[in-house]
């Protein structure tokens, strides 16, 4: 394995537990037992990464190497075994925002590895970021980011474009990787600490005409 394989690897890795452990952190805010805790935290660290690698034709990747499911068990037991902290419910957004950075340029670079066109790769790689955590919002009964004019989808948006941008220009995997992925996290964590929001729709709110 070369130099730019292991950092894929273990990048691929570390998007996994953290995005888990925002699921078990979700678990921990509905004051779930430690079976909940480890299902959000498996359904949230892998759920985008499947969509994807169904959507790309290409073998799911967790189903071969076990060891992506068990980092996010060990993600929902520290988070289980830490207790009752009040940091650990804000942790939730900043681990997701960390998680969402990392899983654009991750998602995006392996649809780019296998073939697929540029403008596609993209998008698995919002769909990468994206779909875990959509899936554990919907099973917390949280309000859906998506659904709440929060710049969410704008930002993974960002980090896979600017990924696949700066490689079509040349740029080599982890320069590309690093600006991408600092600028994804540097509009989400904008959004979260301005609460920053793109425009909604200008139309009454109680008009129902289309």
């Amino acid at each position: 394995m070369d130099a730019l394989q292991t950092a894929f690897y273990w990048l691929d890795y570390a998007a996994v537990a953290v995005f888990g452990a925002s699921g078990a952190l979700a678990a921990a805010r509905r004051k779930q037992d430690i079976i909940t805790f480890a299902f959000f935290a498996a359904i949230t660290g892998v759920g985008g990464g499947t969509l994807r690698d169904l959507l790309i034709g290409a073998p799911v990747f967790w189903v071969q190497r076990p060891g992506y499911i068990i980092v996010c068990l060990i993600a929902a037991v520290i988070v289980w075994v830490t207790g009752k902290r009040g940091w650990r419910f804000r942790a939730l957004l900043w681990l997701d925002a960390i998680g969402l950075a990392a899983y654009a340029v991750v998602g995006t670079a392996k649809a780019l590895n296998l073939g697929v066109h540029p403008f596609s790769a993209m998008i698995m790689g919002v769909l990468t970021t994206c779909f875990g955590g959509i899936i554990r919002d919907v099973l917390a009964g949280e309000p859906n980011l998506l659904m709440t004019r929060e710049i969410y989808v704008t930002a993974a948006l960002l980090g896979a474009g600017a990924f696949v941008g700066l490689t079509l220009m040349g740029l080599s995997f982890w320069p590309a990787a690093m600006i991408a992925f600092f600028a994804a996290f540097a509009l989400r964590a904008a959004a979260i600490r301005y609460r920053l929001a793109l425009p909604g729709f200008p139309g009454a709110s109680g008009d129902t005409e289309y």
